[in-house]
């Protein structure tokens, strides 16, 4: 059985909210459950059209896709999305250029499948490690695995924003896939980079670690985010197996 909640919050310094959520442990056509997390960017607003129209698309493939693997049923979904958005831009000057980072998420069985594009993230968290199971697709992480970077240099560059992938910018699209194990008592967690910028992985361990139901947790990490300058939106997805 599991239990989620999703919160999503527009930050300290932003005007609008550019994070688009969608959350449902009903099934969605052959899929058990759906999670999803985009974040959009683009000029004029857009990057909020950008992950509604992605979420959206994705939702309706879903529903209506004749797949039973959960792989196979993102993979159709998403480049459905990166079509929608793309071709809007395309049509709609203001949206030129606009895009979205996606992670999406469907748990069957003891088994969760995770799709991601951009750098937005997914994790696994015990009470001993959290796990980032996403790798991002940004400018800084290259240069972290090229060794031009250090670690602890790539969470503060002035360029750690710049993603290189993202839904709608490009009809290539390539789309990362990871497919875990899980087990009871492990919490799951979604979010968009206004959480992780923010935040320390240690610091957001020990939130989902500590008192309180997921509810309240999801919100701690928001407000923690918030207390440290809340820079950007901040979107937080919690899954529990329970």
């Amino acid at each position: 059985m599991f239990k989620a909640c999703a919160v999503t919050d527009i930050g300290r310094r932003r005007k609008l909210n550019q994070d688009y959520v969608f959350t449902t442990s009903e099934a969605i056509g052959n899929l058990d459950n759906l999670f999803l997390v985009a974040d959009g960017m683009g000029g004029h607003n857009a990057g909020d059209h950008a992950s509604r129209i992605a979420v959206e698309s994705i939702v309706q493939a879903a529903r209506q896709s004749k797949s039973f693997s959960p792989r196979k049923i993102f993979q159709e979904a998403i480049v459905i999305a990166n079509k929608m958005v793309f071709e809007k831009a395309q049509e709609v000057e203001e949206m030129e250029g606009m895009g979205t980072t996606l992670v999406a998420a469907s748990f069957k069985e003891d088994a969760v499948t995770v799709a991601n594009v951009g750098d937005s993230r997914f994790y696994i968290v015990d009470e001993e490690k959290i796990e980032q199971v996403t790798k991002d697709h940004s400018w800084v992480e290259e240069m972290v695995e090229r060794g031009g970077l250090k670690r602890e240099q790539a969470k503060h560059h002035p360029d750690k924003n710049i993603i290189t992938r993202a839904v709608g910018t490009d009809l290539d699209l390539k789309i990362d896939f990871f497919e875990k194990r899980i087990r009871e008592k492990q919490i799951f967690l979604m979010c968009t980079d206004g959480l992780t910028n923010m935040l320390e992985d240690e610091e957001i361990h020990k939130i989902l670690t500590g008192e309180g139901d997921i509810d309240q947790k999801a919100n701690d990490l928001v407000a923690a985010a918030n207390a440290k300058g809340g820079a950007d939106n901040i979107s937080v997805v919690l899954i529990a197996w329970l």
